[in-house]
């Protein structure tokens, strides 16, 4: 075969592929730069359920490659009343584009479809979303960033220049409210100065011990045989005794009911021959009603409930049981240690204490600052956003030697000298002398030498030696280089 046929051969094998893919593929199946969409109709149906239809979507607004812009299609909005059931999602039978999906295409498209399409479909009014979806099915924006996983040269603190793709925008227009975090402490113990509520519950549960008569309750005793040793009400005695007819003191505080019905019956025996005596309790678990109202706040705020202060020796006061002590435990370890001291007294009670309010907590900024003073630790708070409370450094302030003081659980003093001249300069993008600061710390902002240099001539120079010995009148001729 010559060259000539050769040529002729591959042209005509061309020809004919593009035939076949001009009678296979639909013409509309790639759109032109100046195509759009169509707009869907009011109301489309999909998996079978009628739904509104998404807005008019429009292909030139970002440069999607031509893979891309051959696989979107019509993008349908269900308006669902429950988003966390897995609706209210952006669906498209080809590709779901909006929900950052990959569609095939490269990295760096894909990212720019995600996040500029994404965003702009949210900003659009005319889509008329009712509800917005789910967290998981929104798009994450990636931008050059620094973070703890990234590796300077020897493993060592990472520079700009180790900056990589990080995901930066996970909620959209709702970033404002942050990620989901840990707690603050992974077990909260109680301090000096925190406001616990401790609600008081009755159990209402059957007891397996017959009940025994308290000081205080009220009791009944009536004869079968004889309505004159009757006495509906007999309040037992602060000394645990009532008195009776016919047969005087009896003691009563401890017993149960059955063993103060079968000594009564035997002591009236010496009267009648059958006394039948009945004992009834009228008004009983007086320690328990003495103990509700101690802690009655219906009136009031409302409940069974007692405030208390941790004072300064780590304990609490609560009525009936006194001083219980409280620093140092968890809230689970405070309320097992006041139900076992109470069910020493009584039972039929369930004290449950809540944290009602912390014992605030100081962080201490001094030096060269905008303003010095005492600030208060409402959250998680490092050294560089205590140097903002105090209305930033100023520029005497020597950021390479700010110094962090601290006392330790035995009240002894520890320091650590930071660097962040760098950091604050923009120079360090993630700073290990960047700490986290806790109750009592104090952040010293020093001066710079160079204006220890200038306060100390300032001290022994012109406010010391020139003030003893002033230079008045002294002038000179620079003519003659001689003093006048």
């Amino acid at each position: 075969m010559s060259i000539k046929q050769a040529l002729k051969w591959m042209l005509a094998s061309g020809l004919l592929a593009f035939a076949a893919v001009a009678l296979f593929v639909p013409s509309h199946a790639i759109p032109t730069t100046a195509q759009q969409v169509e707009k869907p109709a009011a109301i489309v149906n999909v998996d079978g359920m009628v739904r509104p239809a998404a807005a008019e979507v429009d292909l030139m607004v970002l440069p999607l490659n031509k893979k891309v812009k051959s696989r979107v299609q019509t993008a349908v909005y269900e308006t669902a009343s429950n988003p966390n059931l897995g609706e209210g999602v952006i669906y498209d039978s080809k590709v779901q584009l909006c929900q950052g999906v990959d569609c095939g295409c490269s990295e760096g498209n894909l990212a720019f479809a995600q996040h500029g399409f994404a965003q702009q479909s949210f900003a659009q009014p005319g889509f008329g979303y009712g509800v917005r979806p789910p967290t998981e099915f929104l798009p994450s924006k990636q931008t050059c960033a620094v973070d703890g996983n990234s590796r300077g040269r020897f493993a060592s603190e990472p520079l700009w220049m180790n900056a990589s793709q990080k995901d930066w925008e996970q909620y959209s227009y709702g970033e404002y409210i942050g990620p989901f975090r840990t707690p603050h402490v992974p077990e909260y113990r109680i301090r000096i100065g925190d406001s616990l509520e401790f609600v008081y519950l009755l159990t209402r549960r059957q007891s397996s011990e017959p009940y025994r008569f308290y000081v205080g309750d009220t009791i009944s005793v009536a004869s079968a045989t004889d309505s004159t040793l009757n006495q509906p009400t007999v309040v037992i005695l602060s000394d645990g005794t009532i008195s009776l007819p016919s047969i005087g003191t009896i003691r009563v505080a401890g017993k149960t009911v059955d063993n103060l019905q079968r000594e009564l019956n035997d002591r009236y025996t010496e009267f009648l021959k059958s006394p039948e005596i009945v004992v009834q309790v009228v008004i009983g678990d007086t320690p328990l009603n003495d103990l509700r109202d101690a802690v009655d706040a219906r009136q009031g705020t409302g409940g069974q409930s007692r405030f208390a202060t941790v004072s300064p020796d780590g304990t609490i006061q609560l009525p009936l049981i006194g001083g219980v002590p409280a620093i140092g435990l968890t809230l689970d370890e405070i309320g097992r240690e006041v139900n076992a001291r109470y069910r020493l007294y009584l039972g039929g009670v369930v004290v449950t204490p809540i944290l009602a309010e912390r014992a605030p907590r100081f962080i201490y900024v001094v030096g060269e600052v905008g303003q010095s003073g005492q600030f208060e630790l409402t959250g998680p708070t490092s050294v560089l956003q205590a140097i903002a409370l105090a209305q930033g450094f100023s520029p005497n302030g020597n950021l390479r030697q700010v110094v962090v003081f601290r006392r330790d659980a035995n009240w002894r003093l520890i320091a650590t000298k930071l660097d962040l001249n760098a950091a604050l300069n923009g120079n360090r993008p993630h700073p290990s002398d960047e700490i986290w600061l806790r109750d009592s710390d104090i952040v010293l902002v020093p001066n710079k030498p160079i204006q220890l240099l200038s306060e100390a001539v300032a001290q022994y120079l012109t406010n010391t030696i020139y003030a003893i010995f002033p230079q008045q009148g002294v002038q000179f001729n620079f003519d003659s280089f001689e003093s006048l």
